[in-house]
């Protein structure tokens, strides 16, 4: 492992969610609450919550809900100094219903959307000098200009080295009906040297590779890692709500017991996971160049797997996404044996 600070950029999507509020009566007008959220915010916000070195890296609307974000990353203490502000559209908005098992049913309004508008020249030299890892989602994907952007990002900090992650973080209604996906999830994915995805995203990722034809479970974790296996990836990880995390390298694979709790707003879920785990990471000074020798040790690789599943855990007890994020003594609690394993 090289010298390097434990600095985490993550780049893309910064929104507003808007939560509905369960009304007590038929009579009562439906109501929602403004959280602060965004795929890759979630993120940093998870990473400064644990007490790590996070940066988020976007574009927020000049208005108030850009204000919002931005006042809310630095709150929690997020770094902001690689965000720009444009006048060209506004901040991104998202309405949220949660079923009975806190799992979401999202309305986006996107694009047009600030977030969309960064580009290249955006970028500044510093926000890739002495960095442990940089993270981007699939939702800073869903237009050509914003997904060359993107890709252009994860290749600036592969270069710097790095570790490269990409959560799919799969949101099909945020993509145009017309526009299969699969190209630029794939460009993305093959610049990533950790990717994580959920069971239902394998699926939707396998069937893009396979076509209508049914296939085994099995069938599908082959094409979906064959595929990976082609770019910069050297670890798969599988996530299923409360279900075993499964891990997948080029020679070994394994799975992490997850935690059992009750959920009651899986919104940030994912983000929180992937958060604790880069936190993981960075805390052991693993960069790119370290990233190899780090996941040859199925121990360390295994801690720093159920510290990021606790972080998840704990994060889908609570409402909100920002809101959400525990900080490292709750981590440290659950761990310790006061949550129950699955």
């Amino acid at each position: 492992m090289t010298n390097r600070t434990t600095r985490i950029a993550c780049f893309g999507e910064a929104l507003i969610d808007f939560l509905a509020k369960p009304a007590h009566d038929a009579s009562e007008p439906r109501a929602f609450h403004q959280f602060a959220g965004g795929a890759p915010a979630n993120v940093a916000v998870a990473v400064a919550r644990l007490g790590g070195d996070a940066q988020f890296v976007g574009m927020f609307g000049q208005d108030m809900f850009g204000d919002f974000l931005l006042d809310s990353l630095q709150r929690l203490g997020v770094g902001t100094v690689q965000t720009a502000r444009t006048d060209a559209a506004n901040t991104a908005l998202a309405f949220v219903a949660l079923d009975d098992d806190g799992e979401r049913h999202f309305n986006f309004y996107r694009p047009p959307a600030a977030d969309l508008l960064f580009r290249r020249e955006h970028f500044d030299d510093a926000c890739f000098d002495g960095l442990a890892s940089f993270h981007v989602c699939s939702n800073s994907l869903t237009e050509s200009a914003i997904a060359d952007t993107t890709v252009y990002g994860m290749q600036r900090a592969r270069a710097a080295g790095a570790v490269v992650s990409c959560d799919l973080n799969w949101r099909p209604a945020l993509w145009d009906r017309h526009t299969d996906p699969h190209p630029r999830l794939w460009a993305a994915l093959h610049e990533a040297d950790l990717i994580k995805l959920a069971r239902s995203e394998l699926e939707f990722l396998a069937h893009g590779l396979r076509g209508e034809a049914a296939q085994a479970d099995d069938d599908d974790l082959r094409l979906v890692l064959d595929r990976a296996w082609q770019g910069h990836a050297q670890i798969v990880i599988v996530t299923d709500g409360d279900a075993p995390v499964r891990w997948f390298t080029r020679t070994q694979r394994g799975d992490v017991a997850s935690y059992a709790v009750r959920a009651i707003d899986t919104t940030a879920a994912g983000d929180a996971f992937v958060g604790g785990l880069l936190y993981a990471l960075a805390d052991r000074a693993v960069d790119r160049g370290g990233l190899a020798d780090f996941l040859r040790d199925e121990d360390a690789l295994a801690h720093a797997l159920r510290f990021a599943a606790a972080v998840g855990a704990l994060a889908v007890t609570r409402h909100g996404a920002f809101a959400a994020m525990p900080d490292l003594a709750e981590v440290q609690s659950l761990i310790g044996g006061k949550g129950g394993h699955r």
